[in-house]
């Protein structure tokens, strides 16, 4: 028999040819790697964790306890103990029936409710399922110990819980090649090319994002603001160094004489209320017979560092309000705040009560908090080694760089927004999809240094907009002098701006007239949340006396979106038909079609450029 006859097809030239062809693209990915990591700018390592004075404080505390019984130590002991036995003789009856029944695995047992454990490779080989017992019962042990912990301040174990559950959900086996089923299973069937689109991914992922791993959503080349997200028709009639004001063209013949004015957050854009025509409340309340102007923010860069939270109010809200009265000659507006705009327009709206201001006739609240007396799953970030990283941080660049907000809102959801994805685009070679939503939550903004410290000192952890009141433009504004008509819309499973926090601040508010809506979902699906849908419904209450719980007990429950609700509140407030309205006039012509210039930059961009 020849050498070319018993040749392995395995082996045969092409293959030859295709394995180094696969080990060229490996050295140049791994020399892009490099080139961006080199490249990578510093940032304070607080910001990477907690102090490491906190789990000494708790190994002290956890120690302590157990000198003082030890009885309870040796029982922890046996139980974990015993337990791992317990996994490792499942493992070895997996093995013993594989093996007599000359099968590679048993049957399948039911799915396990979490998803990172689907593959039937878990249950059925004798291997995953003994890595994966024996990490869930790792996972429970620590677990455990952190909720026995004592001798703790409450906010101290709060953190401790939190920084030990991100412990546990990084070694989770799916987020490692070796102990991850579809990953080596993908591996095989593509001879390796998974892995190696994989780096590519990840590399392409480092070098958007300066050396910085922020793992990419969506498929950012699907989507084009202007083309196939944000299209609503309208024009940008003003603009100044810190927003763009776009007045969207009427779709009625008559409209409400008071116009609404929309301010977003500037955390991300404004696009998220204007993704596609099936779910825009941008185009939804001008198909209402509304007047609607909303504000598009500047994407800072480090030139901006010495932009304040009175920038914000003086030359984004007055100024908007300012000339959306003189566009449409009103002499009052209603006024929409979304998340930190939402809480933005609370202290302007305590401003204009000091100077005896009344261009707004009624704020509507989209998920605003004005109360953080609690601060809820952002308890780890806002103490004090968290927040002097941010300091030194935006004292070195001017600028809280998008990707550090990106990367602490991701990790409140690390298997759902890190770990899952990175593991499809980086294990798995996969294209991240295209999706829109995605698409706007990578499409982040920097915030100015100086406003981001104001918000976070002044506001998220001196709460003093409710306490002995916040300073600003020379006023001491207080949550008690917001006092035109109120309508609060907070979701029930929001994690950013907890609708019980919102709750609480709107019944500080000093308004005799004040709607609180619980909608259900979360931070962005609960708000955008269109009638046709009909998908989540939303809770009410007349009465704003009682705690939280006492509230929602007494709710009524109402089928579909809380938009119509909204309306008609708003149509009461908002002034008699007139003839629909062209944006601009004279004195402020169209500069622009909408979306307008400042959504489409970038964060990066306006970092370097």
């Amino acid at each position: 028999m020849t050498t070319s006859d018993s040749a392995d097809p395995a082996v045969s030239p092409e293959h030859i040819e295709r394995i180094k062809k696969n080990m060229e693209q490996v050295e140049q990915l791994s020399k892009r790697l490099m080139d961006v990591l080199a490249q990578k700018k510093s940032h304070p390592k607080s910001l990477d964790g907690p102090n490491q004075e906190l789990f000494a404080r708790a190994a002290t505390a956890y120690w302590s306890e157990m000198a003082q019984n030890p009885g309870k130590l040796l029982e922890k002991q046996v139980s974990y103990w015993g337990q791992a036995v317990v996994n490792f003789a499942e493992a070895h009856s997996l093995m013993t029936k594989s093996m007599e029944s000359g099968c590679t695995g048993i049957a399948e047992k039911p799915k396990p409710a979490d998803r990172r454990f689907a593959n039937p490779m878990w249950q059925t080989n004798p291997y995953f399922h003994y890595v994966k017992q024996q990490y869930l019962t790792n996972a429970e042990m620590i677990q455990a110990a952190v909720a026995e912990v004592e001798d703790l301040e409450d906010i101290d174990k709060r953190r401790l819980g939190y920084f030990a559950d991100q412990i546990v959900q990084m070694m989770a086996p799916t987020n490692f090649l070796a102990t991850n089923p579809d990953a080596l299973e993908k591996a095989v069937e593509t001879e390796g090319q998974s892995l190696i689109d994989g780096l590519e991914n990840l590399v392409a992922d480092l070098e958007a994002n300066d050396g910085e791993l922020v793992v990419r959503l969506a498929d950012e080349s699907a989507f084009e603001i202007g083309r196939n997200v944000a299209t609503t028709p309208g024009e940008v009639v003003f603009r100044n160094e810190m927003m763009e004001l776009i007045q969207y063209h009427p779709t009625t013949e008559t409209v409400h004489d008071i116009p609404i004015i929309l301010f977003p957050p500037w955390i991300n854009k404004f696009y998220i209320l204007d993704l596609k025509a099936q779910n825009s409340l941008i185009k939804w309340v001008t198909e209402q017979g509304y007047t609607l102007f909303v504000v598009s923010w500047l994407n800072p860069g480090p030139e901006h560092a010495d932009l304040g939270l009175d920038d914000y109010v003086d030359k984004g809200f007055l100024t908007a309000i300012e000339t959306v009265r003189s566009i449409c000659n009103v002499k009052q507006v209603n006024a929409v705040g979304y998340c930190i705009a939402g809480t933005t327009l609370s202290l302007t709206l305590s401003l204009m009560k000091q100077r005896g201001d009344t261009s707004v006739k009624s704020a509507t609240f989209f998920t605003a908090l004005t109360d953080f007396s609690d601060q809820g799953e952002f308890t780890p970030f806002l103490q004090n080694d968290f927040i002097d990283g941010i300091e030194e941080e935006v004292n070195a660049n001017g600028l809280l760089r998008s990707y550090i907000m990106a990367r602490t809102f991701s990790y409140l959801r690390s298997n759902d927004l890190v770990y899952g994805p990175a593991i499809r685009s980086y294990m798995m070679g996969e294209t991240p999809p295209a999706f829109d939503l995605l698409y706007w939550n990578g499409d982040g903004a920097n915030l100015p240094g100086r406003m981001a410290m104001e918000y976070l000192r002044g506001l998220c952890q001196r709460n003093e907009f409710v306490n002995d009141g916040f300073e600003l433009m020379g006023h001491t504004l207080h949550v008690r002098d917001v006092t035109v008509p109120v309508m609060a819309i907070t979701c029930e499973t929001d994690h950013i701006a907890r609708w019980k926090d919102c709750y609480r601040g709107v019944q500080q508010m000093g308004s005799r007239s004040k709607t609180f809506v619980v909608a259900q979902s979360g931070h962005i699906a609960g708000i955008v949340n269109p009638p046709t849908r009909n998908k989540y419904g939303h809770y009410t209450n007349t009465s704003l006396k009682g705690v939280p719980d006492a509230w929602m007990e007494g709710a009524s429950f109402h089928e579909g979106s809380w938009w119509p609700r909204w309306e008609t509140w708003l149509s009461k407030r908002s002034g008699k038909q007139i003839p629909a309205r062209d944006p601009g006039d004279s004195q402020h012509p169209p500069l622009t079609s909408a979306p307008g210039d400042y959504v489409r930059v970038k964060a990066r961009q306006a970092v370097s450029g």
